[in-house]
């Protein structure tokens, strides 16, 4: 079994900072790329940043400048900080991971259960 689980989210004011995390726990063999996507209501999920296992980022036009995600492989997580917030920025966000788990398997896709992240003065 595989699981990811976000956290970081909360209640911020516009020009503020958050940094959500997301592990990826359970029988892993390699994690391929890792990626945060948002989901505001009434609207459809988008990717937000993805990142390879090599370290090749790619961001969203709406967030470049503001926002970093990064990755740290030895422990199977993903970071993005989220820098000059704006009440735009208001949604839930997902972590997910292109992840292999044995050496015989394919990939499979896992998504974490979402954090909210709400930008309000």
């Amino acid at each position: 079994q595989v699981q990811l689980v976000e956290s970081g989210g909360g209640l911020v004011q516009p020009g503020g900072s958050l940094r959500l995390s997301c592990a990826a726990s359970g029988s892993i063999f390699r994690i391929n790329a890792m990626r945060w996507y948002r989901q505001a209501p009434g609207k459809q999920r988008d990717l937000v940043a993805g990142i390879t296992s090599a370290g090749t980022t790619n961001y969203a036009d709406s967030v470049k400048g503001r926002f970093t995600i990064s990755r740290d492989n030895a422990n199977n997580t993903v970071a993005l900080q989220m820098n000059s917030l704006k009440p735009e920025d208001t949604a839930v966000y997902y972590c997910n991971a292109d992840i292999v788990r044995t050496y015989y398997s394919g990939t499979q896709r896992y998504w974490g259960q979402g954090t909210q992240v709400t930008v309000s003065s």
